[in-house]
């Protein structure tokens, strides 16, 4: 990449392109979209934007139904930033580009003879955009997946290159693994890993009724456990994985027709949906593991009777381990995820709107990368440390250079320039969103 001109920060070059998300719900066009190939190239667009008084946002995959990335001004992808650094066999531990992708990172790991602990659905997503919105798996062991970082770099608001660790800033470490790329530009993450493994994954049909009776049964008894529910039908899949032969016993699944068994290696077996069709929009909320069962019911019944004629799609039940991250969905509480999926090409606000104050009485987070309508004053009540986030952002971006107007509004941090007008500042949210 050639070095970045002044001209070209400051938007006057006319050869903009769109940018849109995986799903095409969030498309924006911003005045440049930039691919550095070094952290040096990096820190030159950060300390540009900052004297040209314009706002840089970072874009992973794109696996995302908010417009956290979305900006007029520079957008910059990690596209040849990718691959291992470094890995250290003993400890388990491996170093990654913070561009590579989940299922790079899976190819990559596993070929070394390293594993992460858990995946989610889908492994298209970078692994710092994965962290950055607190993406998870399932199991009631594991932790979301930026609980595997321990250490790396980032380029700051200042233009300065920072690295953290545990060992040396154990609040910045936490403050960063859910973060939403408003702390700094991560080039760098550390990873503590486990030996690759395989597991087996077996899925089964049978009716909302009999998955209601043996669902703390099978949440306990399974590696990783969770389920659709399909409203229409009133029937629900269940999803297994344990290490081979283990979790739930096949004959004690009477009550369930089995219609897939595999094994394989834990990146190829975890993952079910990189070819799933993308049209679709979801809310999903983590509610106290302790609640999910009663929310879960609640949120059932008010789809039956407000919603079952117009849900195309379904709801999916995960469940998810307490963790420290300031941040996080999970902080500080072991919690049950449930997702509302609608057909992008039907109506979702009216449906998601309803249900959303039943996770909002069960004291339920929002998915950072998920529709919501809660906004700073709101989410600040349901993270203790919300305010100390706040502290380490300000020292991180001083100028607010990471900041956009949505993110003002998300998490009440303040803009680069508080002058600056509505016309030449506004951040469009996706067409109906409130």
């Amino acid at each position: 990449m050639a070095p970045v001109s002044d001209e070209e920060i400051a938007g006057e070059a006319t050869d903009a392109e769109e940018w849109t998300n995986w799903s095409g719900s969030v498309s924006f066009e911003p005045d440049r979209i930039l691919e550095p190939e070094s952290e040096s190239e990096l820190q030159e667009i950060v300390r540009r934007c900052v004297e040209a008084d314009r706002t840089v946002r970072v874009a992973g995959a794109g696996h995302s139904w908010t417009p956290v990335v979305e900006t007029e001004d520079v957008v910059v992808s990690l596209t040849n930033m990718t691959g291992v650094v470094d890995h250290d066999p003993e400890a388990k531990t491996a170093t990654l580009y913070a561009g590579t992708t989940l299922e790079e990172a899976g190819t990559e790991l596993h070929d070394r003879n390293l594993a992460l602990p858990n995946l989610g659905d889908v492994t298209m997503q970078t692994v710092a955009g994965a962290f950055g919105t607190g993406t998870h798996g399932t199991g009631p062991e594991f932790e979301n997946l930026a609980g595997s970082l321990v250490g790396g770099r980032m380029v700051t608001g200042t233009g300065e290159i920072r690295e953290f660790s545990a060992e040396d800033d154990p609040d910045l470490l936490r403050a960063a693994r859910v973060s939403l790329g408003t702390l700094g530009i991560f080039t760098e993450l550390k990873l503590d890993l486990q030996t690759t493994y395989k597991l087996q994954r077996r899925e089964y049909c049978t009716s909302w009724r009999e998955c209601r009776d043996h669902l703390p049964d099978l949440i306990e008894e399974n590696r990783n456990f969770d389920c659709y529910w399909y409203p229409r039908s009133d029937e629900v899949k269940l999803r297994l994985l344990n290490a081979p032969g283990g979790g739930t016993d096949h004959e004690d699944l009477s009550y369930a027709t089995l219609v897939e068994d595999q094994t394989g290696w834990w990146q190829e077996t975890i993952p079910e949906h990189d070819d799933i069709g993308r049209e679709f929009d979801e809310m999903e909320y983590a509610v106290p593991i302790e609640d999910g069962f009663d929310c879960l019911e609640e949120v059932r019944e008010r789809v039956r009777e407000n919603w079952r004629a117009d849900v195309g799609w379904r709801l999916l039940v995960r469940t998810v381990a307490a963790d420290d991250a300031m941040l996080s969905t999970e902080y500080d509480r072991d919690v049950m995820t449930i997702s509302c999926i609608q057909n992008a090409e039907l109506e979702h606000w009216p449906y998601f709107e309803d249900i959303e104050p039943i996770f909002n009485e069960y004291d339920g987070r929002p998915h950072w990368g998920k529709k919501h309508t809660l906004r700073a004053p709101e989410l600040g009540e349901l993270y203790p440390e919300w305010e100390r986030f706040q502290e380490i952002r300000s020292e991180l971006d001083p100028e607010g250079v990471f900041v956009t107007e949505y993110l003002e509004e998300l998490l009440g941090a303040t803009t680069t320039d508080d002058e600056r007008s509505d016309e030449t500042r506004t951040t469009e949210r996706v067409e109906g969103e409130p």
